[in-house]
């Protein structure tokens, strides 16, 4: 592979576009039939949900591999590179093997589009590319993290035996309608014939769509508060340790180094997900040290990660109320933060006054800039909302992301005497957000 390569094939597939008008999988059945159907050459584990989708996938990735299967691991979006979003084994795949399936694949793809009124999108061809990558490593099992509801995203073409679902809430509505009801129609499309479900604590308004839906195709359904749930969770250097009862038992004194109890809820998910794959139940429990080996090791990075310390600055990827509700709780419980800055960047489609009003109490005050994104809302905007909510005093306006770090560690240290040890500044507000500012701390 020349140098350079690996660049060109990431800006062709960015320049497939990121959107679609209809939504349909009849493309991505094509391409991957073209393609020998690599889905089939190993079992999945599908989740979706409106958040925790990524840190649960990382979770039950990191256990099937304490138990010693080679794993697959499909999610988005990617902070830094798009070889995040396919991993083999818990790594990133390899520039070269990424080149190397995209060459195989193109072809075939532009096949496809010669035949359709729409192209292929960036995440149809990422999607297909996950699905080739994993047949040739090979893997035992596939992780794979849906990109927009489940009924008619691309990735709902594996069937897989084990479906996940993540709390769901109000996102993407201008695709998926705009009530809990309707959302959770399109995610319970994971759902087929004789799979197991694992579902996160639910509204009643969402509750209601999926156990239809099991109802409808004959699935078994293990709901948390019910056959799974974190009993006892207490904070921890570094995380939390957790007791957690899963299908084939409790799991105690099981350390996640992760902070918040949404981290606790996902690793609930995450472990009845891996009990129903591996056959836990009744009577039957997974080796505990093992399942405390798999969460030991997890990380979810973009997801309360510590970047610097005096000040302290974390990254956050929340980027709707439901989430930024548990980033703001997590904040509470786990951090003693003497003085909390925050940076917000968020795109134009998203819920800013419902982040703002959830931020307003946990920041002393707020520095808006915009994000990389074409979708970006502009920094003015973003103030003028903001002010509304912390006040004009409170409020600052940087329109680069470097300029509104830089205010906000100054700000973070001002007037503050001696150690810098309960100062803080939290940027937040989009995944985009956090990927920018990763970038410009690991320079």
């Amino acid at each position: 592979m020349h140098r350079g390569e690996f660049a060109a094939v990431d800006a062709e597939l960015a320049g497939r576009g990121f959107t679609r008008v209809h939504f349909e999988l009849e493309r991505i059945e094509t391409l991957l039939d073209l393609l020998g159907s690599p889905q089939r050459a190993y079992p999945s584990i599908h989740l979706t949900g409106t958040n925790g989708k990524t840190s649960t996938a990382r979770m039950i990735d990191s256990l099937l591999r304490a138990f010693g299967l080679h794993t697959g691991r499909y999610t988005s979006p990617h902070l830094d590179s798009v070889r995040e979003r396919i991993s083999l084994d818990g790594e990133p795949v390899g520039e070269e093997r990424f080149v190397a399936t995209y060459r195989e694949v193109t072809p075939l793809a532009e096949l496809v589009d010669r035949r359709s009124a729409e192209p292929l999108t960036y995440f149809d061809m990422t999607t297909a590319l996950a699905f080739a990558t994993f047949a040739d490593a090979p893997v035992d099992v596939a992780v794979v993290e849906v990109g927009l509801g489940g009924a008619e995203d691309a990735t709902n073409v594996i069937q897989a035996g084990v479906a996940v679902l993540t709390p769901i809430g109000l996102d993407h509505t201008e695709w998926l309608g705009d009530t809990l009801q309707d959302i959770a129609l399109h995610k319970a499309g994971i759902i087929h014939k004789g799979a197991t479900v694992v579902c996160a604590a639910q509204e009643e308004e969402a509750a209601r769509p999926i156990l239809e839906r099991c109802a409808e195709v004959g699935a078994t359904v293990a709901r948390e508060g019910s056959e799974f749930g974190v009993l006892r969770r207490s904070v921890a250097v570094g995380g939390q340790v957790l007791n957690i009862q899963g299908l084939g038992g409790v799991y105690e004194e099981v350390f996640v180094p992760l902070h918040g109890a949404h981290q606790a809820q996902n690793a609930a998910v995450a472990l009845a997900a891996v009990e129903a794959f591996l056959g836990a139940g009744t009577n039957r429990q997974l080796d505990v040290e093992t399942v405390r080996e798999g969460f030991a090791t997890v990380s979810s990075p973009g997801r309360l990660e510590k970047v610097r310390t005096a000040p302290t600055v974390l990254l956050d990827g929340a980027h709707n109320p439901h989430g930024m509700a548990a980033t703001v709780t997590a904040l509470q419980e786990e951090f003693a933060f003497s003085k909390l800055v925050g940076v917000l960047a968020v795109l134009g489609d998203k819920d800013a006054a419902g982040l703002l009003e959830l931020l307003e109490p946990v920041l002393d005050s707020l520095v808006v800039t915009r994000n990389s994104s074409p979708r970006a809302m502009p920094a003015e905007e973003l103030a003028a909302l903001a002010r509304e909510v912390f006040g004009p005093e409170r409020v600052e306006v940087a329109e680069e992301m470097p300029d509104a770090i830089e205010a906000a560690v100054a700000e973070a240290e001002s007037d503050v005497p001696g150690e810098l040890a309960g100062v803080g500044v939290l940027i937040t507000g989009s995944v985009v957000t956090v990927a920018d500012a990763r970038r410009l701390f690991k320079r």
